[in-house]
């Protein structure tokens, strides 16, 4: 098979396109920051807090709306004994925004936060923010990696090119136009991006499913045709496994800085409630597309194709169901069209991942404990530095290990177990404190890994009942994620308010009190240093007051 010419040159011009969208859109993002009287790096971070409502559900909806979300659900109709009763992501993404906008938003954005991790640093101190950036941070890089990995593979199927160039050219058009513009050039790319998947996914679907090949996708449904019907069942013992799937998709996705940029960028809470609550319903309707491509995958005799026998489910390429089928079930234009629509998708995923963690490192963890007297220059610059690490790590991630997706469920799963629950409290559980948090991180992070991870191979130390061993993987029936996040969340509370019963009723000296969480201590306004998440370096005449009143010791 020879490079597909047409369809390399329509790529080409597509990141052309973005490329000059994402320049525009820099230029824009520069005379935002000389009307800014505040602090400038808020310009690059959360544009301003002034992104309209109309860009901000296109770049939220793009955001979740990625190479990942498209391939991911095909694949999962397609595959034998899973199909459309396993998946999940299209209910999951769309509770996800909602309950995010419902219970979420309004507390962040009220507080006028610049990264999600600022109420955990103000409230539980330098220490467990550092950490509890680990999980967030991963996440992030391992996102990226995983779609820029999964792009490569699509470019290969249609394009035959090889998967390297694809990967280091996407990779490099990211990191240029969000060097450049920060969540500007983040945002109106994601508009063009997510008109150009909403137009040319629904385009594909006519032809898929009125090729020859394929026969009637409602008879396929719940008839064995060429292989189980792609409705899928749900067996009695797995219904257990089904709920903390759906769980851990679901409130595992709320506590993403990806999601929490464009709560913070809204002019007003009232729009970044009504952005995730329209960006939700958006997620579940751009689903169907995927959902229809994969069960023509299902549908197809691909011995009348030109792909032939074996089927993809036979020769392990499931995962790339979607590109094969837009490749050999539709005309070359259509075709194209289709890698576009994909590379839109990662494109707009991978960039607000690398924002994302760029911001909180250069926010969290540069300025407030590395270098707090930084300059808003300093800061910026640190964060375009770390874009381009950041990204050169995904990228050399992408191109070098077969366990991207791994890494990426094991990051998103710890996200569940530790972050989410640290989130509630730190939100609505106001007498928890840093002993709690660190509990909780423990206990969180060692139940996880102790239950294994049979995509990167790790044993289970941890054998919960129900579990089944085949092929040398294993496969947790219980509801662990939900088990793990659980007593996460109790951990934080039980031993939150027993250090403030110890300390408080002086049954331990206060002297041991290392992070300060006594009556004592909190009858005194907080100096920058023991509130480190309060990024405003000038001191009140209340603090300079109270320090002066201070008995010596």
């Amino acid at each position: 098979m020879a490079v597909n010419i047409p369809g390399l040159v329509a790529v080409i011009v597509f990141y052309v396109l973005i490329l000059a969208t994402g320049i525009w859109a820099a230029r824009k993002s520069k005379q935002e920051e000389k009307k800014c009287t505040g602090d400038k790096s808020e310009v690059a971070m959360v544009g301003g807090r002034n992104i309209g409502t109309l860009v901000g559900i296109f770049t939220t909806t793009a955001t979740w709306v990625g190479g990942g979300f498209i391939n991911g659900i095909a694949e999962i109709v397609y595959l034998p004994h899973r199909g459309i009763s396993w998946t999940q992501a299209p209910i999951t993404y769309c509770l996800s925004l909602i309950l995010g906008g419902l219970f979420f938003a309004k507390p962040m954005r009220t507080n006028q936060y610049v990264t999600m991790m600022d109420p955990f640093q103000i409230k539980f101190g330098n220490i467990m923010g550092s950490l509890l950036f680990i999980p967030a941070v991963l996440g992030d890089i391992f996102w990226s990696a995983a779609i820029l990995a999964a792009l490569g593979s699509t470019m290969a199927v249609i394009l035959d090119i090889e998967t390297y160039l694809s990967i280091i050219l996407s990779a490099c058009i990211v990191i240029i136009y969000t060097l450049l513009g920060g969540l500007y050039s983040v945002a109106y790319t994601d508009v063009m991006q997510m008109v150009f998947i909403i137009i040319s996914l629904w385009l594909c679907v006519p032809f898929t499913i009125t090729n020859p090949a394929v026969t009637d996708i409602k008879y396929t449904m719940v008839n064995e045709l060429y292989q189980s019907p792609w409705i899928g069942k749900i067996k009695v013992n797995q219904i257990a496994r089904w709920i903390d799937d759906l769980l851990y998709m679901t409130l595992g996705g709320i506590p993403w800085q990806v999601y929490f940029q464009r709560v913070l960028a809204a002019s007003s809470v009232s729009q970044a409630q009504k952005t995730s609550y329209i960006a939700g319903v958006l997620c579940f309707i751009l689903s169907f597309p995927s959902i229809i491509i994969g069960a023509v995958a299902v549908s197809t005799d691909w011995n009348q194709t030109d792909y032939g026998l074996p089927t993809p489910n036979e020769r392990q390429e499931s995962s790339m169901v979607l590109p094969i089928v837009l490749q050999y079930l539709c005309p070359v234009y259509i075709s194209i069209l289709g890698i576009g629509a994909i590379s839109a998708a990662v494109m707009s995923s991978a960039d607000s991942s690398l924002l994302a963690a760029s911001s909180i490192f250069a926010r969290n963890i540069y300025k407030t404990i590395i270098r707090k007297t930084a300059t808003e220059k300093e800061v910026i610059w640190v964060m375009r530095t770390t874009i381009v690490l950041f990204g050169a790590a995904a990228t050399t991630l992408a191109l070098l290990t077969n366990s991207v997706y791994g890494l990426w469920f094991l990051s998103s799963e710890l996200v569940y177990a530790i972050l989410f629950p640290q989130f509630v409290c730190v939100l609505f559980i106001p007498n928890t404190n840093t002993y709690g948090s660190a509990a909780g991180y423990l206990v969180g992070l060692t139940l996880r890994l102790l239950a294994g991870e049979s995509f990167l191979q790790i044993p289970p130390l941890i054998q919960y009942p129900g579990i089944s061993f085949e092929n040398g993987t294993h496969q947790q029936l219980f509801p662990f994620k939900t088990f793990t996040m659980v007593l996460s969340l109790l951990s934080i509370v039980m031993v939150s308010y027993l250090a403030s019963f110890l300390f408080n009723r002086e049954l331990l000296p206060v002297r041991f009190d290392v992070f300060k969480i006594t009556d004592k201590t909190q009858e005194l306004p907080a100096t920058p240093e023991e509130q480190p998440g309060f990024l405003n370096l000038e001191k009140p005449s209340s603090y300079i007051q109270a320090k002066a009143a201070r008995p010596k010791r």
